[in-house]
């Protein structure tokens, strides 16, 4: 698989398709396996005659692994994902983004609003504007000796989930400290894209998705029904609703 070197952080990522560009940012405690090529994302939107980059965030998958919670400041992230659109010569690309993605997601877009053509923040409502819920929590729940001596249902969910994903605990504590950063309702203001908000309506750690899109300019809903935060990503209702999502503003002019 691909790399690209990022102030010294190695980053994978990968290049699929032909066609009008998409950017996949996946969540925390996943990887671009997990959240894109398992759920069915890549092999649909190739098929669908995208071209398809996604790449595994710094201290996920198959890249790098840091252990300083200031590694993982949003900034970071977001230069992670300019130097992978280089890297794969892209210019300017749809994006998609879940959960954590759609905050790094967030930022790209008020940072380099030129490399966004649309956005999409999967699995984020309000929580993109008060930040997570109970990081130092998740982050104590990561370095537990064990998944059995975390009791609390919220926070061992993380824990679950991160081992499932074979992830590295200890990096994954560090992420989970230093993104701490929150969106303003002045950047969602900025925003000057298209934007669907699609967040299922079992998910109890999105927030209101509803609440929001008020903020942003034009933006649409995308209410996945009966559907959680970790089963949203791969339903067919968020598929279909994106490719209708593109439908609709293909051919506008952008900023």
């Amino acid at each position: 698989m691909p790399h690209v070197v990022s102030d010294g952080i190695d980053i994978r990522y990968v290049e699929e398709g032909a066609g009008d560009p998409v950017l996949l940012i996946h969540g925390f405690a996943s990887n671009l396996e997990v959240n894109w090529v398992g759920t069915g994302w890549v092999s649909l939107l190739t098929g669908h005659g995208r071209r398809v980059v996604a790449f595994d965030h710094r201290g996920h998958g198959e890249s790098t692994k840091l252990y300083d919670p200031d590694d993982y400041r949003v900034e970071l992230l977001v230069e992670d994902a300019v130097r992978v659109l280089d890297a794969a010569g892209v210019e300017r690309a749809d994006v998609i983004g879940y959960s954590m993605g759609s905050r790094v997601a967030s930022y790209l877009v008020d940072r380099h609003p030129e490399r966004v053509g649309s956005l999409v923040l999967g699995g984020m409502g309000a929580t993109l504007l008060r930040g997570g819920r109970g990081g130092e929590k998740i982050a104590q729940a990561l370095e537990a000796p064990s998944r059995e001596v975390v009791t609390d249902p919220y926070t061992r969910m993380f824990r679950v989930f991160a081992e499932n994903t074979r992830s590295d605990l200890r990096a994954l504590a560090a992420c989970m400290r230093g993104l701490r950063a929150v969106i303003t309702p002045e950047m969602l203001g900025r925003i000057a894209v298209p934007v669907l908000v699609a967040v299922g309506t079992e998910d109890d750690v999105a927030g209101s998705p509803y609440d929001l899109a008020a903020y942003i300019p034009d933006a649409e809903v995308l209410a996945i029904a009966g559907r959680d935060h970790n089963r949203a990503v791969g339903s067919r209702p968020f598929k279909d609703g994106v490719l209708e999502f593109w439908t609709r503003h293909s051919g506008e002019d952008r900023p």
